[in-house]
């Protein structure tokens, strides 16, 4: 299963009547927490290329053309987000504030990045949980508040667009099953698995 197919399940599947969940408005692309995940697995994609050693990366400028104009690219929704193809937005927008990283490496970094945070911050049987092939524990707001920290908050906000309470009731029912669906063989993918997805 590939990440768009993984995120549309979140916009149309089990809880159509969640707002935090529908499609946004025409134009607008994504669902908020569609876009609240993606955000999620770039801070923390970036948080792993820090670690590693990896100079701090400026977002990358879309060139301008002679005489000031502006560039054709791909839309934009609300937060930023292109309401394009899924690859575009995860080697584009993510990718630019990631240095140009390749979408593996977003989406493994990320989600490594995401399980070892989780597992730091004392959550380790819950992330273990919805990487393994067994049923997935549930994880309260205010754990999951704790465990992500008030910055990687606000920012998922204002990438999305959803008050904080909005977005920790919708990443407490939804990121379960989003890391499950991320991880079919009970472990992260590899970089090159992870490429595959998108």
């Amino acid at each position: 299963m590939g990440l768009l197919d993984i995120l549309n399940s979140i916009q149309g599947g089990g809880v159509s009547n969640d707002p935090r969940a529908r499609p946004a408005q025409a134009g607008q692309g994504m669902s908020p927490m569609a876009k609240a995940l993606l955000a999620l697995l770039a801070v923390y994609a970036a948080k792993n290329l820090r670690r590693a050693d990896a100079p701090p990366t400026q977002p990358a400028q879309p060139p301008r053309p002679a005489g000031g104009g502006t560039t054709a690219g791909p839309s934009t929704g609300a937060g930023g987000l292109p309401g394009g193809d899924l690859g575009d937005l995860l080697r584009g927008t993510l990718g630019g504030l990631l240095g140009g990283a390749a979408a593996g490496t977003v989406l493994n970094g990320g989600l490594g990045g995401l399980l070892k945070q989780l597992q730091e911050s004392g959550q380790g049987d819950v992330a273990k949980s919805w990487v393994g092939t067994g049923p997935n524990k549930q994880i309260s707001e205010g754990d999951l508040a704790d465990a992500l920290g008030g910055n990687t908050l606000n920012e998922l906000s204002r990438q999305s667009g959803m008050d904080h309470g909005d977005l920790l009731s919708g990443l407490s029912q939804y990121l379960p099953h989003f890391v499950d669906q991320l991880t079919p063989e009970g472990r992260v993918p590899t970089e090159d698995e992870a490429e595959r997805m998108v």
